[in-house]
């Protein structure tokens, strides 16, 4: 059964960068196609962005050119680099498949807060 494992969250202040990276124990890892979520108190789990077993990408209007997705095959790791964070970028960060939904097994999620 896949596992995600995410980390790399933190307290940053607006304008900080945060790398977070997510180990999947997918065996067909590069077959998949692979995003980062968010849920915020108070707020529904949205899709941030999302990534192609081939690198191919796409990101929410609310986060296009500050946010990177990337994946290493090899590895079977997903990263997001943050960069220029806003206070309402905190939220708890998960890695799942894009379709995921509220009914899918979700990892533990690492928390981003955006603070001064």
């Amino acid at each position: 059964q896949v596992r995600f494992v995410e980390s790399g969250g933190g307290l940053v202040q607006p304008g900080g960068s945060l790398r977070l990276s997510c180990a999947v124990s997918e065996s067909m890892f590069s077959f998949f196609r692979m995003a980062w979520h968010r849920q915020a108190p108070g707020k529904q789990r949205e899709l941030v962005a999302a990534i192609t077993g081939d690198g191919i990408t796409n990101y929410a209007d609310s986060v296009k050119g500050r946010f990177t997705i990337s994946r290493d095959n090899a590895k079977k790791t997903v990263a997001l680099q943050m960069n220029r964070l806003k206070p309402e970028d905190t939220a708890v960060y998960y890695c799942n498949y894009p379709g995921a939904t509220q009914t899918s097994y979700w990892g533990q999620g690492t928390q981003v807060t955006v603070s001064s």
